[in-house]
């Protein structure tokens, strides 16, 4: 029996922050749950920004790090999320969240700027980390220091955050570029360049970074690959009063992966192979995650589904209620009216709480028009970074072609030590992580196409 094989399959794309990307064709060898599948469509952005075609450094020049730094590779375990979303007057929280200034702020570097590097954002902390606050992130263009690992180092470190893990490091799908610098490659994959990831918080139920500092070492050589961030104020402001009441009231389950278990099984085999599940590979992606059978309607499908979490939440510092869920990237109503080539096994969906019934197309249409008006489609070019606040806003990315280089690093909590917790890297999280990166490395990079 080949069940071993499967489960690890179903851990390849079991993730709830990286869920894949635009295609620019519109063909697919994924099978939709739609009777009569949608045509798939390329989703909009408020605002596209012209690309400026500023050089960057060759692989072996922006690789290079400085051995002379400590190894960052005992980092923090990511935090727990901070969930404050209990008793929100929606109404009001609309209101307020009409407020606030827009995301992201740009920053653009001067002569001047250049020639200070690092010191730039030494001499700058308070403002920046006072503005991406305000703002929920900043665009930093036109930085020289960070068209390197070294130099990206040297900017978080003058700024002062604390880097921890990615909160699915143990899922797999999360590769360090550099992990002495404790940066992890983006999701730079061949196989997966041809997938539309959709707006999300780096967030479970369960685990949330509190900053993020995303990098471009270099633009895809054939063209697409922008960067997609949103503000979750703007997006709590935008949506329809009525469906954002009904979502709160009735909160959100997410599924993160599927296995298909020919539906024929008796009852007492099925109900085996869910406990080997849950009890061989669900701890693995330290998540609180239920295994159910057919929660999406398809026979024998079994589904590792989060536990209910409300789609607002409270900004940990500002209170500010906002828009703080993944279900714009995970509702399958979207992903199968958009070009994706994910396999079945790692197509998410997005369940009312109270009834795990799929959440409603027009609710999924609201808020993919809300959302999507609020995207900013960043053309980053090498040394660019955008720096995040991971509870205010939302971030993905577009398709690309040919080759691309983005990092990121997270950040806990640097102010507040209840908050960030006292876990330092667990080590047995690692063998879990290497071996599903080494499966997806193995996939051709015309992956899609080879589904056929």
């Amino acid at each position: 029996m080949k069940f071993a094989s499967l489960v690890l399959l179903t851990s390849l794309t079991a993730t709830t922050a990286f869920a894949p990307p635009r295609a620019l064709s519109t063909t697919t060898a994924l099978h939709s749950t739609l009777q009569s599948p949608p045509q798939r469509t390329a989703p909009a952005a408020g605002h596209i920004p012209e690309w400026e075609n500023r050089p960057g450094l060759s692989p072996e020049e922006f690789m290079a790090s400085d051995l002379s730094k400590p190894d960052l590779g005992g980092m923090w375990e990511c935090p727990l999320t901070r969930w404050n979303s209990e008793d929100i007057d929606v109404r009001e929280a609309q209101r307020m969240a009409k407020q606030v200034p827009g995301c992201p702020l740009e920053i653009r570097a001067s002569e001047k700027d250049n020639a200070m590097g690092a010191r730039y954002f030494a001499e700058n902390r308070e403002m920046i980390r006072s503005k991406l606050l305000e703002h929920g992130a900043i665009w930093f263009r036109g930085f020289e220091l960070m068209k390197s690992v070294k130099g990206n180092r040297e900017m978080h470190e003058a700024l002062g955050l604390d880097p921890c893990l990615d909160p699915l490091h143990s899922s797999g799908l999360r590769k360090f570029a550099s992990e002495r610098d404790a940066l992890y490659e983006e999701v730079n994959k061949p196989s997966l360049r041809q997938h539309y990831i959709g707006l999300h918080n780096e967030s479970t139920a369960k685990r949330t970074a509190a900053y993020a500092a995303f990098v471009c070492f270099q633009r895809a050589t054939e063209g697409g690959g922008r960067f997609l961030v949103a503000d979750g104020a703007a997006i709590l402001a935008e949506l329809d009063t009525k469906v954002l009441e009904k979502l709160y009231n009735r909160k959100i389950r997410i599924s993160v992966s599927n296995l298909d278990i020919p539906p024929a099984l008796p009852g007492v085999v099925k109900e085996g192979i869910r406990g080997l599940v849950d009890v061989a590979v669900a701890p693995k992606f330290d998540m609180d995650l239920e295994m159910i059978y057919e929660s999406d309607g398809k026979p024998g499908r079994l589904q590792a589904v989060e536990t209910a979490e409300s789609p607002i939440n409270r900004h940990p510092v500002t209170g500010m209620p906002v828009w703080f869920n993944n279900a714009h990237n995970h509702a399958r109503k979207l992903r199968d009216r958009r070009p994706c080539g994910v396999p079945e096994v790692g197509m998410t969906e997005v369940f009312y709480a109270d009834t795990m019934e799929p959440l409603d197309l027009e609710d999924c249409m609201e808020i993919k028009r809300a959302s999507e008006k609020h995207i900013t489609a960043l053309s980053m070019e090498p040394g660019d970074v955008l720096l995040v606040d991971n509870y205010r806003a939302l971030h993905g990315r577009d398709v690309f072609q040919g080759d691309r280089f983005h990092a990121v690093t997270w950040f806990t909590w640097d102010q507040n030590e209840e908050w960030r917790g006292n876990e330092r890297r667990i080590v047995e999280k690692n063998a879990f992580n290497q071996a599903i990166n080494k499966m997806m490395d193995w996939l051709p990079k015309d992956f899609e196409s080879n589904q056929n």
